[in-house]
């Protein structure tokens, strides 16, 4: 058991601090796991230690059964469910059906900031139920931020409201969130039946909660929610680039003449990006490494006031006198998207790694003028900085890069851009299907796990998605977290680690009634999973909840839905859940805003979930 703690504790650390990602971490777990088993049984046999550390299996039992269950993250059916509902959620996705229904919003509700607020949830909300609510938060970011710029509004007013909502979205149904599958898996694990929660097993709670968090996003949540995005009338003014872009010509005696743009760049160790070459009445832009420079040329340049006075000195460049770069300067003639905000998304190849270490420019043909991080602007040495999920970059290129950064998993482009590629005439296929999907798992004896992958592979056999493309869908750092976590619970479960924190928790029952030791059961998950992820932290607390409530003699269902509740709606900080981090850059944030509007609203959660949950199904 001490064994297991200190697992945990360290497992909390990692994933708090993230040294390494949050799935690496749980595969880490995983391995110690696995290896805890045979290694201390060796060393008991060579009298080393008195026993194995029995953490996977029964004292005694065979080292198969440890291996079984430290692989069970891998067969679980929460782990599955999980995977093809990210396959369900993007074959929606492909068939642009929620850009429709933005441009249908966009013209219903005007300039009005509240009507915005209103219609965002109101079309996240019922969303997130259906579709994983990650998926449903980066296909709606670009469409709300369009909405807030055309009225000249703040699109900060809007999106932790995005963010916000989706996590009410996601209490709607069991297949709302994989926090929810994952919680009805280790439910059904613990009962010994195999049965988990139903389809709409907590709907009526889920209604409830929206209800009041929409009402306090629409209320107290918009008063609270800073304006930290000013309404653009200009990209380069939102990330403050007025300093860092300017334009030089080249000298008859610069001796940048003669050589190629790309050696030019190459050799030079200046913090510089070359975004624009202008000869005559002709603009170029990437790829331009191949041409010659000219006297007379006109670089439109990213860099800094000091730096631009050493490379004129050097490089043989002369200021244009009056040069003022905008929107309108970067774009290039009869091109449209040419600049734009792009965010890096969840799993991200670039996550951890650093425009340098990509080869960004050389991928995309495209420049980064600035990076956004909540509300700090990087505008120096962007190369070297560390990319993390939620960071904004400000980029600029030809139409066709925008394209393929627009079409690529590991960005989400915060303004529309339109997609030849969507399925338009797959839009009912793709909804039958889903539909198809939650009414078998309702309805009949089918499993959820069985229906999703069968819903899965009707959208490739209905061409509402490409083989190839199903691999691109599924978030594999949440699968990998998945099966990596699973296990501990199972230790802590087997350990009688469960047992004993259940005993501290019961302990409380002397100073609270049933009631108020369920309300501290969601309190510490909320907690929890404002600092870890919110799948740990399910596993972590569901053995919990559960053997809290046996020795309480209440129902076992209610301590696990508060877990269940808790874990899925972490309000207070932008780590707490992912689409948190989504709109942290897009929405210029900072870390005590999540605190300042979620807070409350945490609290308010609290309240509600505590009393539905005891009208409902009792305590």
């Amino acid at each position: 058991m001490a064994f297991v703690f200190v697992l945990i504790l360290a497992a909390l650390v990692f994933f708090a601090t993230e040294p390494v990602p949050v799935d690496v971490t749980a595969i880490g777990i995983l391995v110690v796991l696995l290896l805890a088993d045979p290694v201390t049984e060796a060393l008991a046999d060579g009298g080393v230690l008195a026993e194995p550390l029995y953490v996977l299996r029964p004292a005694g039992a065979d080292l198969s059964v440890a291996l079984d269950s430290g692989l069970s993250g891998f067969a679980s059916t929460a782990t599955i469910t999980v995977l093809a509902m990210f396959i369900l959620s993007a074959g929606v996705q492909r068939t642009g059906i929620i850009q429709r229904l933005g441009h249908l919003v966009s013209r219903l509700t005007g300039d009005s900031e509240l009507r915005q607020l209103g219609a965002t949830i109101g079309i996240v909300s019922p969303l997130s139920g259906f579709i994983n609510n990650t998926a449903a938060v980066a296909i709606l970011l670009p469409m709300v931020t369009d909405l807030a710029h055309r009225a000249r509004n703040s699109p900060s007013k809007l999106l932790l409201a995005l963010s916000y909502a989706s996590m009410f979205g996601g209490t709607l149904t069991l297949i709302g969130t994989s926090t929810n599958i994952l919680a009805s898996d280790l439910f059904a694990t613990l009962e010994g039946t195999g049965q988990g929660f139903s389809m709409f097993e907590f709907t009526q709670l889920g209604v409830a909660l929206t209800v009041v968090g929409a009402a306090y996003l629409l209320t107290v949540g918009r008063w609270l929610t800073p304006a930290r995005i000013k309404p653009r009338a200009d990209l380069t003014d939102e990330f403050d680039m007025s300093e860092y872009l300017t334009e030089v010509v080249v000298r008859e005696d610069s001796p940048l003449v003669g050589q190629t743009v790309a050696s030019a760049l190459e050799e030079s160790d200046f913090d510089v990006d070359l975004l624009q070459l202008i000869r005559g009445d002709q603009t170029f832009m990437e790829p331009f490494g191949s041409k010659t420079v000219q006297a007379g040329d006109v670089f439109s340049l990213r860099t800094d006031r000091d730096t631009l006075v050493e490379l004129l000195d050097v490089d043989g460049l002369d200021p244009v006198p009056g040069a003022e770069i905008t929107d309108e300067e970067l774009e290039a003639p009869q091109e449209s998207s040419n600049l734009v905000e792009v965010i890096v998304a969840p799993g991200s190849a670039l996550v951890r790694e650093s425009l340098a270490s990509t080869n960004f420019r050389q991928r995309y043909d495209a420049a980064v003028l600035a990076i956004r991080r909540g509300d700090e602007v990087i505008h120096r040495r962007m190369e070297a900085v560390r990319l993390r999920v939620g960071d904004t970059l400000l980029v600029q290129g030809p139409a066709d890069s925008i394209d393929r950064l627009n079409a690529s998993p590991d960005f989400i482009v915060a303004q529309e851009v339109e997609r030849p590629d969507f399925r338009e005439s797959k839009t009912a296929v793709a909804i039958g299907i889903v539909a198809a999907v939650v009414l078998a798992a309702a309805a009949t004896p089918i499993h959820i796990a069985a229906a999703a992958l069968a819903g899965a592979l009707g959208m490739v056999v209905t061409g509402c998605l490409k083989p190839t493309e199903i691999y691109n869908a599924v978030q594999w750092d949440v699968i990998f977290l998945l099966a990596g976590v699973i296990p501990l619970g199972i230790a802590l479960e087997e350990t009688g680690g469960a047992t004993l924190l259940a005993d501290l928790v019961v302990g409380s029952a002397t100073l609270l009634p049933p009631l108020g030791v369920l309300a501290l059961v969601y309190v510490v998950t909320a907690l929890l999973t404002n600092v870890i992820s919110n799948n740990a932290s399910v596993v972590l607390m569901i053995p919990v909840a559960y053997e809290t409530a046996v020795q309480l003699s209440a129902p076992r269902i209610s301590f696990v839905l508060a877990v269940t509740f808790a874990a899925s709606t972490a309000f207070m900080t932008p780590v707490g859940y992912q689409t948190n981090l989504f709109v942290y850059g897009p929405g210029g944030y900072r870390f005590t805003d999540y605190l300042r509007v979620g807070g409350p609203l945490q609290l308010v959660f609290a309240v509600v979930t505590t009393l539905g949950i005891a009208v409902i199904w009792g305590v």
